[in-house]
């Protein structure tokens, strides 16, 4: 990696930015109006999730800065505990985690141009992976160009879109500024749209997956998780006072393209059109930016691990070559095989559980060592207290109502108990 000029902060938070803003955002009001429909409400719901991740960005960036190492939970988990559970966050992340995440950005795209192009949506997101795969493969210099102008993209036709939203005046509203919220927030819909809310907000910690490849990574990682989810937090704040303002609660509840359903409510039919499009492009920044990191989790593992050997080759270019075909072929058979619900919630589960004991680990580190020469997370240790708490009330929630898909969930991680098992005994006899 000396020979390769290693991208800054900006690329880093564009990653973090790519990451977070995803289908989550433009899917999910829908289905918290059908028991949450006060404005306070909701705008309390995204300023709460965006707590959670800002406490999860301050725990992450002292991690990242204390353990210099890209990975993420793999290689966070296996310091701080043992390496057994440092492996099976990784196998999360190799076989559910990013391939999921492509996968389900990948199927969005495809279901929002299967009306333009000539193609099923299965072969559409199939070929945008092996599309943007390619890309990746190229150079370090080409991931980061290809990152940058993508998110940029993807940050103006938000920007757009709410201009838009809060110049034109709407025809119909479901704004709703009354006391009610005082009632709903004490309601089990409010802790279950939370978790709707959880998952549009899950990437913040992109950046931390490739630490190695970032110059001077203990200043750029804590500036690009800390940044990109302060920019993705107004964001989507803001969105959501828009989709509110500009269509009425009976179209909007229950619905699964809000934002269809509001540029239709803006600009008429074209609107739908023009927002199709956008929302496909948006998901091209996404599934760029889990390519780029994900590969990278994969490429440590072979580095580490005899069973994992092969994927940490790497081409002239520095590119873990090995580990991007293995996702994309994980990624493909996903979008072969699974529907968007099942991907969503099992894969939910497992990566809110590693992110749980993650930043559990600043403490359990400060506990052993102190706080060291690192960045060091403000007002510890209040935000990973309340950031167990977040987590302690998702994952109950999800057993509640999900708890098959949960338990698919702990049988990937029993899968991978049992890889890491055949590779200690690879190990032993000398592989």
């Amino acid at each position: 990696m000396s020979s390769v000029q290693k991208p800054g902060w900006k690329t880093a938070m564009a990653i973090v930015v790519a990451n977070v803003i995803g289908a989550g955002v433009f899917a999910s009001l829908g289905f918290q109006l059908e028991g949450t429909s006060n404005t306070w409400s909701i705008l309390l719901l995204w300023s709460l999730g965006a707590v959670m991740a800002l406490c999860g960005a301050f725990s992450y960036a002292e991690l990242g800065t204390r353990m210099v190492r890209s990975g993420g939970e793999y290689h966070f988990l296996s310091k701080i505990y043992h390496p057994f559970v440092g492996y099976l966050s990784g196998w999360i992340s190799v076989t559910v985690g990013f391939p999921a995440a492509i996968a389900l950005a990948a199927m969005i795209i495809g279901g929002y141009l299967e009306e333009y192009i000539v193609w099923p949506s299965q072969l559409i997101a199939i070929v945008v992976v092996l599309l943007l795969s390619f890309l990746h493969s190229l150079s370090i210099k080409s991931s980061s160009w290809l990152q940058n102008l993508t998110t940029l993209f993807k940050v103006l036709l938000i920007l757009i879109f709410l201009a838009a939203g809060f110049v034109l005046v709407p025809g119909e509203s479901a704004l709703d500024w009354s006391v009610g919220w005082k009632r709903e927030v004490l309601m089990p819909s409010f802790a279950i749209s939370f978790v709707f809310v959880s998952f549009s907000y899950s990437g913040w910690n992109a950046a931390v997956y490739m630490t190695d490849e970032f110059a001077e990574p203990r200043r750029t990682i804590p500036k690009a998780l800390l940044l990109g989810t302060l920019i993705v937090s107004v964001l989507y704040v803001l969105l959501h006072l828009v989709f509110l303002r500009q269509a009425g609660l009976d179209e909007l509840k229950g619905e699964l393209e809000v934002a269809s359903i509001v540029a239709q409510s803006m600009w008429g039919e074209k609107g739908a059109v023009i927002v199709s499009w956008g929302i496909a492009i948006l998901m091209l920044s996404s599934i760029s930016a889990m390519i780029w990191a994900g590969s990278r989790v994969t490429k440590v593992m072979g580095e580490d691990h005899s069973l994992w050997r092969w994927f940490a080759r790497k081409t002239t270019h520095s590119i873990p070559l090995s580990a991007i075909a293995l996702q994309v072929f994980i990624a493909v058979i996903l979008i072969l095989t699974g529907t968007f619900e099942q991907v969503l919630m099992y894969s939910t589960f497992v990566l809110q559980l590693f992110a749980a004991l993650s930043v559990a680990g600043v403490i359990v580190l400060r506990k052993r060592k102190g706080t060291g020469t690192c960045y060091r997370s403000p007002w510890y240790p209040f935000p990973q207290i309340l950031f167990l708490l977040f987590s302690f009330w998702i994952l109950y929630y999800l057993m509640l109502e999900q708890g098959r898909e949960c338990l698919f969930g702990m049988g990937i991680l029993l899968l991978g108990s049992i890889s890491y098992l055949f590779n200690l005994l690879l190990l032993r006899k000398g592989k």
